[in-house]
């Protein structure tokens, strides 16, 4: 089991021949996660070959047009595709609104049930076995950023225990691995502690939205597997960024030092960076693990163990 995140668009405010507007999907399990809708966002899930699945949710960092002009699209594309199962958007105050509005000047009109959430700090959605959670960060409107945080996995199953014990191989050695206790035939009561190691950790994925510096980034990326971190401006330009509450290179780079996160992605580059090396290059002398995200490039994380 893994996690796969794929950059659906990787551009600033103004998209460019080689980078889309601002999304990010995050695939688990069957289930597809989307952060951030930026126009076109259906064409390039199908160039991602990530297509439209049953289990679909989409968040939205900020109101700002880059980040959330696909959503109706979205919609709209699915709407036509005839889809039957429902769509949750969660996002910060303002998104019912946003598509009330285009709702009732457009006619759009979905075939499916349009879940939406208006969320804030905190846990927005408790999953089986994972959580995503959301903070606010530093921006010019309410901005959040999310993480989506698996919940501890059992421990490492131990078979030789389990026979010990008397628990015969077949579905009950499943339910300990899953953390449930059981009975073996002669009625003894046989916990998942008794034959696995100590829990194990899941793997964490926080995306920032725009943002400058952020303690609470720093707080919800804590010890995460991957960040990804806006950076609109080189550390040339830090002016701008402090003016414009956006992020350069140092800056990601510190959240990222600060949290302790293994790897670092740099996205929502500018169109002004024809050749985004200089941001690299400036991070990288504060983070080494750190890459710039491209339209449609790929990371697959795997557990350690």
């Amino acid at each position: 089991m893994c996690i796969e995140v794929v950059f659906l668009g990787t551009s600033g405010s103004i998209p460019t021949p080689e980078r889309s507007s601002p999304s990010l999907a995050v695939r688990r399990k069957g289930e597809l996660f989307i952060f951030d809708c930026g126009e076109g966002v259906q064409r390039q899930l199908l160039r991602a070959g990530l297509g439209f699945p049953s289990r679909l949710r989409v968040f939205i960092t900020h109101l700002h047009g880059d980040h959330v002009f696909g959503l109706p699209g979205l919609i709209h594309t699915l709407t036509l595709l005839n889809r039957r199962e429902p769509l949750e958007v969660y996002g910060p105050q303002g998104i019912s609104s946003f598509l009330s509005c285009i709702r009732e000047t457009v006619g759009l009109k979905p075939c499916f049930e349009l879940l939406v959430h208006e969320v804030g700090a905190g846990v927005v959605l408790d999953g089986p076995d994972y959580v995503i959670k959301a903070t606010w960060v530093n921006h010019s409107v309410p901005t959040l950023a999310y993480a989506l945080e698996e919940k501890p996995r059992p421990g490492r199953f131990y078979p030789e225990k389990a026979r010990e014990l008397g628990v015969p191989e077949g579905p009950l050695w499943k339910e300990l691995q899953l953390g449930r206790p059981v009975r073996t035939p002669d009625g003894r009561l046989v916990r998942p502690e008794d034959v696995t190691g100590p829990p194990r950790r899941g793997l964490k994925v926080v995306f920032s939205g725009d943002t400058g510096f952020s303690e609470a980034l720093v707080e919800l990326a804590r010890g995460a597997d991957l960040l990804i971190h806006e950076c609109s401006f080189s550390d040339d330009e830090a002016d701008k960024a402090a003016l414009r509450t956006h992020s350069t290179p140092s800056i990601a780079a510190e959240v990222a030092l600060r949290a302790g996160v293994k790897k670092l992605v740099l996205t929502h580059i500018s169109a002004r960076y024809k050749d985004p090396t200089c941001l690299l290059e400036q991070a990288r002398a504060r983070f080494p693990n750190v890459v710039i995200a491209e339209d449609l490039m790929r990371i697959v994380l795997k557990h350690e163990d």
